[in-house]
Formats: structure tokens, sequence, C-alpha cells
């Protein structure tokens, strides 16, 4: 009987310290939050928010992905549909410029996947010599080379009118020649050029001359006076391409 009486007791105490422990727990225990339901509500209603706006972002990323992807396609196409224009017609014309067949003159895109991006590389063979950097070219080579590329790039969608400031600067009297029967023969009837030049062997070759000079009253003024060629073919003026139309004025 004492022992039974014992572990009664025992049990007693470990039921109570149980039971003290589970009031404690209880008590620390605030309340029950009656507005959870409704504040997981605005949270589920805040997330589908975001969740759509983040869907929304995403299309419209995508659809400027896919803009943007084809804008760069229609750029790579303008970029060498003029590139390859340029490209082809460079070495012919530089042929034309040199009166040579051995005249070599090509462009290389230094980033051929993009070449818009970086610069083009432009090298030229003078008839009867050996490969040169441009930098190492004569002043009447490097004025030869800037011409071919200047009417490469002209012939890709041509203007009615162009004006050329003394390009004959650093040419000799060959070279000269063969530059104004080339815009002779290339100009048609809707094309007028205007070349301003200081060298006869130039200005020779025009249809019409316009002189610029100065005159002094009370003060030195400029004045201008013409001359219309066309009435006195003489030479390669004549020969060089009166079929041609070409209107081409240089001022001195």
């Amino acid at each position: 009987w004492y022992q039974r009486r014992v572990r009664e007791a025992v049990v007693s105490t470990q039921s109570t310290g149980k039971l003290e422990s589970m009031m404690n727990t209880l008590q620390r225990i605030t309340a029950p939050n009656m507005k959870a339901v409704e504040k997981l509500d605005t949270v589920k209603e805040k997330f589908q928010e975001t969740n759509n706006e983040f869907e929304s972002s995403r299309r419209r990323a995508k659809k400027a992905k896919m803009d943007f992807e084809a804008i760069q396609r229609k750029r790579i196409e303008r970029f060498m549909d003029a590139f390859d224009h340029v490209t082809a017609k460079i070495d012919e014309i530089y042929k034309h410029l040199a009166s040579s067949p051995s005249a070599q003159a090509f462009l290389g895109p230094e980033n051929p996947e993009e070449p818009y991006l970086d610069g083009i590389s432009y090298n030229c063979v003078a008839p009867g010599k050996r490969f040169r950097p441009m930098d190492n070219l004569s002043g009447g080579e490097k004025t030869v080379a800037a011409l071919a590329l200047l009417f490469a790039i002209h012939s890709y969608q041509p203007s009615p009118f162009f004006v050329l400031d003394e390009i004959d600067a650093a040419l000799d009297n060959t070279n000269i020649n063969r530059v104004a029967r080339y815009i002779r023969r290339q100009a048609d009837a809707d094309t007028q050029c205007i070349i301003i030049s200081l060298k006869e062997e130039f200005y020779t070759k025009a249809d019409s001359l316009i002189g610029i000079y100065p005159e002094e009253e009370q003060c030195i003024v400029s004045k201008t006076l013409s001359l219309d060629l066309t009435k006195y073919a003489v030479g390669d003026a004549e020969e060089d391409g009166q079929e041609d139309g070409m209107d081409m004025v240089p001022a001195y």
C-alpha cells in the first residue's frame, strides 16, 4: 500500500508539472488573429497582381527582343546592300580613274559579323606598283583613291547635284584629264556637277565657266562672270562626251 501511494504521489507530481508547463505555454501564446484570413486574401491578391505584372513585363521584353532582332536584321541588310554595291563599284571606278586594268581597290569590314559597329578598311594598288598601305601612297594616288571611293558611294543613290571643291589640287595634268573624262562619261542628263578648280586642264573640259573676282569700289566686293564654252568645243572637251549632256561648271 505504501509503495502504491508513493507511485500515485509521483504521478500526481509529474502531471502537475506538465499542467503548469502547458498553462505557461498558453499564457505566452497571444489571442488568435481573427483577421488572418482577411490578410491572407490581401496577400493572395497582391501576389496575383505582381505575377500578372511579371507576365506582362516578360511579354513586353520578348516583343522588344523580337523587334530589336528584326531591326538588327534590317540594319544589316541595308548596310550590306550599300556595302556590296560600293565594294563592287569601287574597283571598277578606280581602274577607270587610273586608266589601267592592273589597278586594284578593295574594301573590307573590320567586324564581319556586325560591320556597321567598326571601321572599314580601304586599300588600293596603284598601277605598276606593289601593295602599300594607304598612308604610304603619294598625294596624287591618295586623291585618286579618295575620288574612287566618293564616286562609288555616290553611285549607290546618286544625287542630281554634285559639288567638288579643288579635287585636282594634288593631281598632275595626266590624272586631271583622267578624272575630268570620267566625270563627263559617268554624268547623265539629270546630274549637274560643279567643280571648283584653279587648273586649266580641268576647267577646259567644262560646258561653262563661272569666275569669281574682286572689284574695289568703296570697299572690295566679289563679282562673277560667266562663259559658255559649248560654243567653243575644242580638243578633249569635244571628244570626251558632249553626248553625255553633263553640266560641269568649274569656278576659278
